[in-house]
């Protein structure tokens, strides 16, 4: 049955409705990034009066914004790594194998996405300033104390997802593995894991994302050294001026490697996010 020609229409105009809602703060960005400073701090214009790329190359001089790439590379990337790794045994064992207080290990996995992340800001600070103090094990203004603490936003979801995934990959391609000779981590690796790319996927792009944006701890747990790139750019904000197309050419260019990521994964993204939706 055709749908009412109306109907065809009103989805069309609000499509096109919502796609230039989503568009035009993308427009101000790349057009304010293209303008001199003193067109950008005046009136807007929606259309730019002299373009120029200048602001591409000042961002790497205003602040030492390279470093801070490569902080966020090396402490998103490793956080998502250990939250994959680590949440790929503990699904699989929940998924697999029946053990006492399992229920209540889901469901405390479960409940820690119920509280805001900024309930934990303090405890963590004192958690690492303690360690750093009696140990002399500095986490506090290193990277691999923030990448503690992005395990600890990006590790329960993770091994919750991938439960619900492993759920889904059945259960006979475990048992012919072992009847093959496999031992139970090579059928995880050999069978279940190939048959869970997908979804494993899905919760490296969702940690990553988590880690790469994120403000809030980044400011509180870094140090000039070890800052990122959510933080760094707020260097571009002095006492004396606001360098607002070099702000939003940064942003364009720190926003290139998850998108970039984003498009190449897609096909798997979308898949190991929808899995389980029908049975």
């Amino acid at each position: 049955m055709a749908a009412p020609r109306s109907f065809m229409w009103s989805r069309r105009i609000f499509l096109t409705l919502l796609t230039g809602f989503v568009l035009l703060p993308v427009y101000v960005m790349v057009s304010s990034s293209l303008k001199p400073l003193e067109d950008v701090s005046s009136e807007f214009r929606w259309m730019p009066s002299g373009l120029t790329i200048r602001p591409y190359f000042d961002i790497w001089e205003t602040v030492p914004l390279a470093k801070y790439f490569v902080n966020s590379l090396i402490v998103a990337g490793a956080a998502t790594v250990c939250s994959v790794i680590i949440a790929i045994f503990a699904a699989y064992a929940v998924s697999r194998y029946r053990f006492r207080g399992k229920r209540l290990f889901t469901v405390s996995v479960l409940s820690t996405q119920m509280f805001p992340g900024i309930l934990f800001l303090l405890p963590l600070f004192l958690i690492f300033v303690n360690i750093g103090n009696t140990t002399g094990v500095a986490l506090f203004g290193s990277r691999g104390g923030l990448i503690l603490t992005y395990l600890t936003f990006s590790l329960p979801f993770s091994i919750w997802m991938l439960i619900g995934y492993f759920d889904s990959v059945p259960r006979e391609l475990d048992e012919a593995a072992l009847v093959d000779g496999c031992g139970p981590l090579k059928a995880l690796f050999r069978v279940v894991v190939p048959a869970a790319i997908p979804g494993i996927v899905a919760v490296a792009v969702y940690a990553f994302m988590t880690a790469w944006g994120e403000v809030l701890f980044a400011s509180v747990m870094t140090n000039d050294t070890t800052r990122t790139l959510a933080v760094g750019l707020q260097g571009y904000s002095t006492q004396n001026d606001v360098y607002w197309n070099q702000i939003m050419a940064a942003s364009l260019v720190v926003s290139v490697p998850v998108v970039a990521g984003f498009l190449l994964l897609q096909r798997y993204l979308v898949t190991g996010l929808t899995a389980g939706a029908v049975k």
